[in-house]
């Protein structure tokens, strides 16, 4: 009709926590941008604990208005909390969807919270847009929680092409899988980071090398190992002589055990080392410029610190097989191993090498991954096309494809 205005599309972005909020923030600006979307914002999560800074206001500090906020009985230190956590989740993200009506929802990684809004969109036949999917982390339950959301997503932005591959692996349709790069370091881009002593005032603390950012989860598949596997961390730290800026552990099983013992180790090494619930995206980004190394087992010494030309020492199973750059040092749980890695790290013969280091995850490298996204999200095509998805098989080395395997013979 003459003067009838087409209805801008509703795009509803989950974000459970400081670390996936960092990386959907270029794309909320750049839905939030453009005239023909309409951005919504669901917080969740370690955003609304005290325990980890209360994250949500950094959102609206950036100027994003939260359309619901949906608290979680968090942190869980326990299997059976982190079940009831995911229950509670989705009873409520049904309710949001039902109120808010997004056309599509986005999610990215693989918390566990996000089954909730994943299976609350999924039964309402809302499309789901999953980032950083076809990755692996083999010591944690992320694993099958990364890929029980692929398979009911619709679209689906992986970071890399051996990830895109994986998905399609999985049965998804080559032409819903983008691997644009990982929207997270966009932010390089544009970001002007703090000088080493704006960072230093922040920290509250004066930098003395060598010193670490260090952050360290549970393994989520193994009972009862986070005691000593800080520890470990720990002793390899003062073996070294190495400071450190923690951040804190994720609210997962065995992540209170984690925090409690790194708090008590700083309060006995206030000189060297500090604890902080919240670092925010620009003073973490501006400790990948400054600090000598990254230690721990997040994602973030895999994708973030290679930009920076900065080595990672990445501890135990965690991440085991994620797609790594030659920065990377992998490392077992022991403290003699950790210590080796540290070296290895510090090796001025070794960091020369990392000055021409490639990040597999970095894209176009022109900070365009969140709108190359958030223009797939504006014209995918919506209805039951999108929803009613194929299984795309893959070609079968020995044999017929369109046969399933136990009947080859």
């Amino acid at each position: 009709m003459e003067g009838s205005e087409i209805a801008a599309r509703r795009i509803c972005v989950v974000t459970t926590s400081r670390a996936d909020y960092g990386l959907l923030s270029g794309l909320m600006r750049a839905i939030g941008e453009d005239d023909g979307l309409e951005l919504q914002v669901v917080a969740t999560g370690m955003h609304l604990t005290p325990e980890f800074g209360l994250t949500y206001r950094d959102i609206e500090d950036d100027g994003f208005t939260i359309d619901r906020k949906i608290e979680l009985p968090l942190p869980a230190d326990s299997d059976a909390a982190v079940s009831k956590a995911i229950g509670i989740g989705l009873v409520a993200f049904a309710d949001v969807f039902d109120q808010l009506r997004p056309d599509i929802v986005v999610l990215l990684g693989d918390r566990y919270e996000l089954l909730s809004p994943a299976i609350a969109a999924f039964v309402a036949r809302v499309p789901i847009a999953h980032i950083h999917g076809g990755e692996t982390s083999q010591g944690a339950i992320d694993e099958g929680v990364r890929h029980a959301i692929t398979k009911m997503a619709a679209l689906h932005f992986p970071a890399t092409e051996a990830y895109r591959q994986r998905i399609i692996q999985m049965g998804e349709d080559p032409e819903r899988v983008f691997a644009y790069g990982a929207p997270g370091l966009d932010a390089l881009h544009g970001m002007h980071l703090l000088t080493r002593e704006e960072l230093a005032s922040m920290l509250g603390r004066e930098f003395e090398s060598p010193i670490a950012i260090v952050t360290y989860h549970p393994i989520t598949l193994e009972r009862d190992t986070a005691g000593g596997q800080i520890e470990s961390l720990l002793a390899a730290l003062l073996q070294e002589g190495v400071g450190a800026v923690f951040t804190k552990s994720n609210a997962d099983a065995q992540g209170t055990v984690i925090n409690e013992r790194i708090a008590a180790f700083c309060r006995e090494h206030p000189s060297r080392y500090g604890l902080y619930d919240n670092l925010g995206r620009m003073a973490y980004l501006s400790c990948l410029q400054h600090l000598d190394l990254v230690i721990g087992n997040s994602s973030s010494g895999l994708i973030e610190a290679p930009s920076f030309h900065l080595p990672s020492v990445n501890i135990g199973d965690r991440q085991l097989g994620r797609v790594k750059a030659a920065s990377v040092i992998d490392v077992g749980n022991s403290a003699g191993e950790i210590a080796s890695g540290i070296r290895q790290a510090l090796s001025p013969s070794w960091r020369a090498g990392l000055k021409d280091v490639h990040n597999p995850y970095a894209g176009p490298h022109d900070g365009s991954v969140s709108v190359r996204i958030k223009d797939q999200l504006k014209h995918a095509e919506l209805g039951e096309r999108l929803l009613k998805k194929r299984f795309h098989d893959v070609p079968d080395p020995v044999g017929d494809s369109s046969l399933p395997r136990e009947a080859i013979r």
